[in-house]
């Protein structure tokens, strides 16, 4: 499937990104939003041209008919979106990256919508930011990308969602609707709700603590800044899988806040409920895929002293590359009230001797 225009409808973080990604692969990319700050910006950042209004029920020229049309809009408005592209005869063929997919396609089919043109899709990347200007062109490399075809999917229409994910540089990944809500019900909906209710612990923290605030409650709660308004419409899209999480979450909370009590009043068996918490939490946390899939790897952490100013990060790339060591993930954390940090490079474990001598010879201070 050859795809030679694409129609963009939603100009944020998502819509954007794939918009982007396309150009950069030679697509035609039209941009249509209701927001017409954001489809300025998205034209700015380079990421397509506007859409021209519709006339007379029609496509304003037969030439704008795109080969697939993008509807990157909240779950809610997705089939109205749909229906109204397919009534003007906007594309070939449709598709939808919002996050929760059973009751868009069930509300897609109740309006009346051909669900042969449509597959809806997801892909499995974003950011904690919202908008055109959060947008980066290599946001799906790499990345999972569900597709949910239905029974009445035309099988040009799911050609033409692959060859996005492609192009996208995305993984694909076929699943039924129902089954995708359930997954990302645990990898994504409820732990951001996890993490919302954690950083909501820090708004009648005293200043004391935040001023304790380190690595592990920044990483915790990092996905707790989103945009509220956007993550509501998602919940609410797949509200009876979430709620299933979290009350399994409730359910171990509970328990190991009772152990606690029972630990401060002196019963030493309850260290054992906790201990057993602790211990799924590792489990659960080693079957996380690593970077390339599969089990993900070990790596040895190297730990630098970094000064707070620009270049240091580019200097201590360049270490790296002298001796030959691929630099695998990275974290930095910031010394409060101070011009410094730690960057903690993961890499191979053979290769953490030689880039520590590396660094110490060329005057880094390796802790």
């Amino acid at each position: 499937m050859d795809l030679r225009t694409v129609l963009v409808v939603g100009t944020g973080l998502i819509g954007t990104s794939a918009a982007l990604a396309l150009r950069k692969r030679g697509v035609r990319v039209l941009l249509a939003d209701r927001d017409q700050g954001a489809v300025r910006l998205a034209r700015e950042l380079g990421a397509g041209e506007e859409w021209q209004p519709m006339k007379g029920g029609q496509a304003a020229q037969a030439s704008e008919r795109a080969d697939l049309a993008i509807i990157a809009v909240p779950p809610a408005y997705v089939a109205s979106e749909l229906l109204e592209l397919q009534r003007i005869d906007a594309a070939r063929f449709y598709t939808d990256v919002a996050s929760v997919k059973a009751e868009p396609i069930h509300r897609a089919a109740q309006l009346g919508c051909d669900l042969a043109a449509y597959v809806a899709s997801h892909p499995l990347a974003g950011r904690e930011k919202s908008g055109p200007g959060a947008a980066r062109e290599d946001l799906f490399l790499g990345r999972p990308w569900a597709l949910c075809p239905t029974e009445e999917a035309d099988p040009e229409a799911k050609a033409a969602v692959l060859r996005l994910i492609e192009l996208c540089g995305a993984n694909a990944v076929e699943v039924s609707a129902t089954d995708h809500d359930r997954a990302v019900a645990v990898v994504s909906h409820a732990p951001h709700v996890a993490a919302s209710a954690v950083a909501a612990r820090l708004a009648d923290a005293t200043d004391v603590a935040l001023g304790l605030a380190g690595q592990g409650v920044r990483d915790v709660t990092r996905i707790a800044g989103s945009d509220p308004g956007l993550w509501l419409g998602i919940l609410s899209g797949n509200a009876s899988p979430v709620a299933e999480v979290l009350e399994a979450v409730a359910n171990d909370l509970a328990d190991a806040a009772s152990a606690l009590r029972a630990l401060a009043e002196g019963d030493g068996t309850a260290t054992n409920e906790i201990t057993q918490l602790l211990k799924r939490g590792v489990v659960g946390h080693d079957r996380i895929p690593g970077k390339h899939g599969g089990p993900a790897s070990s790596y040895a952490a190297v730990q630098v002293v970094i000064g707070d100013s620009p270049g240091q990060l580019a200097r201590l790339f360049q270490v790296c590359d002298e001796v030959g060591v691929n630099v695998e993930d990275v974290r930095l954390e910031h010394a409060p009230g101070l011009p410094l940090g730690i960057a903690e490079l993961s890499v191979e474990p053979d290769a953490a001797g030689a880039l520590t001598e590396a660094l110490r010879e060329r005057g880094w201070q390796v802790p």
